[in-house]
């Protein structure tokens, strides 16, 4: 993790001052929206060692430093089609796009064609999401005075609610496959965060269909 002073944000990539000492990193334009030159930042970094480089690539969130190592763990995925991947998808809706094997929501990315989008789709289908670095955010059900839609979109991307879901159907005696399915196609049916009981019922429900 890094922790300083944005000197520059520009078009995909920042400089940050820490103690004096200023950090080039590589940004999606998520995190990127979330830095002011001249304001305190705190990014999470994953760093990339080549033969003739070193290269930094920081996120807002540890969700999405985590999906961004995952996601090149698909032959085909580099670091500039992951960050494309979560310039359109927050986590949350990675997930699910994953879970539904929905190849249209990974195409939609910058440099990422029909066949990678499927493998993508295909790969990931019935994977439970990475464990970032012992994170733990904070979820919260976005509340009725957000007017921004991206906040509100961030804020329905509840991955606890639909981690919790999950376990409690993989207990039933339900594959972690079909239980990934089930909750994200019971998660698209709410406007809002659920109770987790209700999302629950809901995925069992799709689960008989």
């Amino acid at each position: 993790m890094v922790s300083g002073v944005c000197l520059m944000a520009g078009t995909g990539e920042a400089i940050v001052d820490c103690g004096g000492v200023g950090y080039l990193l590589q940004c999606g334009s998520r995190t990127l929206a979330n830095m002011a030159e001249g304001e305190p930042i705190r990014l999470h970094v994953e760093t990339h060692v080549r033969e003739q480089s070193i290269t930094l690539y920081g996120f807002h969130s540890e969700e999405e430093r985590a999906w961004f190592v995952r996601l090149q763990s698909v032959q085909g995925v580099g670091p500039k089609a992951a960050l494309a991947i979560l310039d359109i998808l927050s986590p949350g809706e990675v997930l699910s796009a994953a879970s539904l094997e929905d190849k249209t929501a990974f195409a939609r990315a910058s440099g990422v064609g029909p066949k990678l989008a499927t493998r993508i789709a295909t790969e990931l289908s019935g994977k439970a999401p990475p464990v970032g670095r012992g994170f733990q955010p904070a979820f919260t059900a976005p509340s009725s005075d957000i007017t921004s839609e991206a906040s509100r979109n961030e804020g329905l991307s509840d991955m606890r609610l639909r981690n919790d879901a999950v376990s409690a159907l993989v207990n039933l005696g339900i594959g972690q496959s079909e239980a990934l399915k089930a909750v994200a196609q019971a998660y698209q049916t709410f406007a809002d965060d659920p109770d987790l009981d209700l999302l629950i019922k809901t995925a069992l429900k799709e689960l008989s269909k």
